[in-house]
């Protein structure tokens, strides 16, 4: 099933490039769903990694995803896709409320996919310096907002013994790059 997901993803996001590195997109959900299973988490989050970003930004619809990888994989991508018709505060917004109140599934699908897009705007900086924010439709103090606002909600509902590492590098990440 995870290679299915993995091939699905491949083919849904083939042409698209990720916006400063212009490298495959499909790079940044493969490296999500390997994240999420070097943590031991089940396949369906695995595949859930893979697809997560399908529905939102390619042709194919919640129902494709059902069909293929069933109700579970479809949840948590369906938790994880972001209303277009929105502002980007409001779907940013409705992304917090979803981590600070989602499943711990939904929660380590989330923070995985927000810990590799920010690994990735800072080897941007690295490259481009301030320029890197030039691509995105909110900039650094928006998108600061936005990151300090995952991780000061991620925990909620979590034992201690459930938290991966990586939230904790997403943290430290999150002090880096936005010098808080």
């Amino acid at each position: 099933m995870k290679e299915e997901a993995k091939k699905f993803a491949e083919m849904a996001h083939h042409g698209q490039t990720r916006k400063n590195s212009h490298a495959p997109y499909v790079t940044h959900p493969i490296r999500v769903a390997q994240r999420l299973e070097a943590e031991g988490y089940s396949d369906q989050l695995v595949c859930a990694g893979y697809l997560h970003d399908v529905v939102e930004d390619t042709i194919y619809e919640i129902e494709d995803i059902q069909k293929q990888f069933g109700s579970k994989v479809a949840e948590l991508v369906a938790a994880h896709t972001e209303d277009k018709s929105k502002s980007w505060e409001e779907r940013k917004q409705h992304t917090i409320d979803t981590v600070r109140e989602g499943s711990k599934d939904v929660k380590f699908l989330i923070v995985a996919d927000k810990l590799d897009n920010l690994l990735g705007q800072e080897q941007d900086m690295e490259r481009l310096g301030d320029k890197a924010w030039d691509n995105f439709n909110a900039g650094y103090d928006k998108q600061k907002w936005y990151n300090q606002s995952i991780c000061d909600v991620m925990y909620s509902g979590l034992k201690k013994e459930d938290i991966p590492d990586y939230f904790r590098e997403y943290e430290a990440l999150i002090k880096r790059v936005f010098n808080s």
